[in-house]
């Protein structure tokens, strides 16, 4: 697999707007010291879009930041969906932008899960069909707003994960 494609996959905090640090609700718990309703910022959230005890996260209890991984959703939601638009300069799109982030995740999850295979596909018995898909799921997710919005998830992830079945049995034999 090309760089490319693997850097579009890696979270560039510095292109987005902290939108993992508002969209998704958590709960109090051994991964997060607080509860946060979804669509609220972080408690912690400074207004530059930066995590103000972000060299401090596990020992203030927020070891889950620690693991999430966005897989490049949040800058490419700000930076393509939204062309650079905030949540807090465009308040009127808070909630399609904290929608389209939920999408926007679920895609790059199936994007990276896809590259990894093709990074490792043994004698291309399947590289056609997952370079197919990738490709695929990369065009959706450069769609607009209400394209992404529009798209049936659960067919997307019920076909990427019968392709990536297939293939970890057969990398398994």
């Amino acid at each position: 697999m090309p760089d490319a494609p693997r850097l579009e996959l890696k979270p560039d905090c510095e292109r987005c707007c902290g939108l993992c640090c508002v969209a998704p609700a958590f709960a109090r718990s051994s991964d997060f010291a607080i509860n946060k309703p979804a669509g609220k910022p972080c408690l912690k959230l400074t207004t530059d879009f930066r995590c103000s005890i972000h060299e401090r996260l596990r020992p203030e209890g927020f070891p889950g930041c620690i693991a999430y991984d966005c897989f490049g959703a949040g800058q490419k939601v700000t930076q393509l969906t939204f062309g650079g638009e905030t949540w807090r300069s465009s308040p009127g799109i808070a909630g399609q932008m904290f929608d389209v982030f939920g999408v926007m995740q679920q895609l790059h999850s199936m994007l990276r899960y896809l590259a990894e295979a093709l990074e490792m596909e043994p004698a291309g018995t399947l590289s056609a069909e997952l370079q197919g898909r990738f490709d695929e799921i990369r065009a959706l997710s450069e769609g607009t707003a209400e394209e992404l919005m529009a798209l049936d998830l659960r067919a997307l992830r019920h076909g990427t994960d019968d392709l990536l079945l297939r293939f970890s049995e057969l990398v398994r034999r």
